[in-house]
């Protein structure tokens, strides 16, 4: 088994970046490849890892699902009382990962986060399907629980609070707010494109080329 693993290889081709091509503001640069990820109607290309730590620096990793960005950061909604939670009210640092395979590409950007206002909560809150939003009621996210119990409460829930049910109060969204940015473009022989961001200290980004 860890020989075929270690003759999995793919040589990566498509595409190239260095510092002419890249944009001068990072949020730019993601808005580019964010569209010609859509573009190119990849499975889930709002998908993105998220890596937390605990107050002992424990790491954890999960998938989400970014729910908008723009100048101010990325945003996902969640269980304010999930291990993510729980471990970004002991550490705000954390790190996000997006991966697109099938352009050769990944965007690591990490920062501080910060929960949402309730007003932009509450908005998203609204636009979630109704089984969606009766189970961010039912789910104590993170902890033990039985299937026949997960659907008891949300049978509960639903009871409870019908068809309108308001953003219950431990669940909204969290904003990434990025200090650092990193590009990567697949190249052949592993000499890969990374191009990284980082504050100038004036308010703007440097920018530089790391070795593959």
């Amino acid at each position: 088994m860890n020989d075929r693993i270690a003759d999995l290889r793919k040589e990566y081709r498509r595409e190239h970046l260095d510092e002419t091509h890249a944009r001068a503001d990072p949020f730019a640069q993601f808005a580019a490849w964010f569209e010609e990820a859509l573009a190119a109607e990849l499975p889930e290309p709002n998908a993105m890892a998220l890596a937390t730590a605990d107050a002992a620096g424990r790491p954890s990793l999960r998938m989400v699902l970014i729910k908008g960005f723009d100048a101010r950061g990325f945003v996902w909604y969640t269980n304010y009382e999930s291990r993510k939670g729980r471990e970004l009210a002991a550490n705000d640092r954390a790190a996000l990962l997006f991966f697109w395979p099938e352009l050769e590409r990944q965007v690591r950007i990490e920062g501080r986060v910060e929960r949402t206002s309730a007003e932009e909560s509450d908005a998203y809150y609204r636009t979630r399907p109704l089984p969606s939003r009766l189970g961010a009621w039912a789910s104590p996210q993170s902890q033990p629980l039985s299937k026949a119990a997960l659907v008891a409460r949300v049978a509960e829930a639903g009871v409870r609070h019908g068809t309108h049910p308001s953003r219950p109060p431990h669940w909204g969204g969290y904003r990434l707010v990025p200090d650092a940015f990193e590009f990567w473009q697949g190249r052949p022989s592993r000499l890969h494109d990374r191009i990284a961001y980082s504050p100038d200290g004036r308010g703007g980004w440097k920018i530089a080329r790391l070795a593959p």
